[in-house]
C-alpha cells in the first residue's frame, strides 16, 4: 500500500504544483510539501482497503508545518485525476479559511526565505529594541560594577 501511495503522491504532486517535494511520514503515509505556495498534502492509509486519508494544511514561516485544515476520504481505485480535484478543492477551501495573504507570500516567484529549507528563521538581533535576554546581560554587569565600587569603598 505505502508503495502504491508514494506513486501516486509522486503523480498528483506533478499534477498540482511545478516545484514540490515528496517524502514519507513515520505513520506510513506520503506529504507532499508546495514550499511557494505555502501548502501541504498528507495521503495517508485509512482502514479500509482501496482508500487513502487527504488532509491539507499550511506551511508556516519558519517552514514547520500547521495542524491540518481540511481532510477527506478518496478511493484510490478512482484514479489521480479525481484525486488532484478533492486535493484542489481542499487547498480552495483552506485557502478561503485563512486570513489575507502576507506580501512575501504574495509575490511571485516567492521569497528568498521561503525557497531556503530546514528551519532557517528571520536573523535575529535586526530590530531596533533591546530583547530581553540583552538587558538581563546588562543589569548583572551593571551589578558586577556596583559590587566591585561598593568591596573597594568598605575595603579602602
Amino acid at each position: 500500500m505505502s508503495a502504491q501511495l508514494r506513486d501516486t503522491a509522486g503523480e498528483l504532486a506533478k499534477l498540482l504544483w511545478r516545484e514540490h517535494t515528496v517524502y514519507r511520514e513515520r505513520s506510513g503515509g506520503v506529504v507532499i510539501r508546495g514550499e511557494h505556495v505555502g501548502r501541504w498534502i498528507s495521503l495517508a492509509p485509512t482502514g479500509g482497503r482501496d482508500e487513502t486519508l487527504v488532509r491539507v494544511g499550511r506551511i508556516l514561516d519558519g517552514g514547520t508545518t500547521a495542524p491540518a485544515r481540511l481532510e477527506a476520504v478518496v478511493p484510490l481505485s478512482a484514479g489521480t485525476g479525481v484525486l488532484a480535484a478533492t486535493c484542489r478543492r481542499l487547498l480552495a477551501e483552506a485557502a478561503a479559511d485563512v486570513a489575507p495573504v502576507t506580501p512575501e507570500r504574495a509575490a511571485p516567484g516567492g521569497s528568498k526565505r521561503s525557497k531556503r529549507s530546514g528551519k532557517a528563521a528571520r536573523p535575529k538581533g535586526t530590530g531596533k529594541h533591546t530583547s530581553f535576554s540583552s538587558w538581563v546581560i546588562l543589569t548583572c554587569v551593571a551589578g558586577v560594577i556596583a559590587l566591585y565600587v561598593y568591596s573597594t569603598a568598605m575595603h579602602g
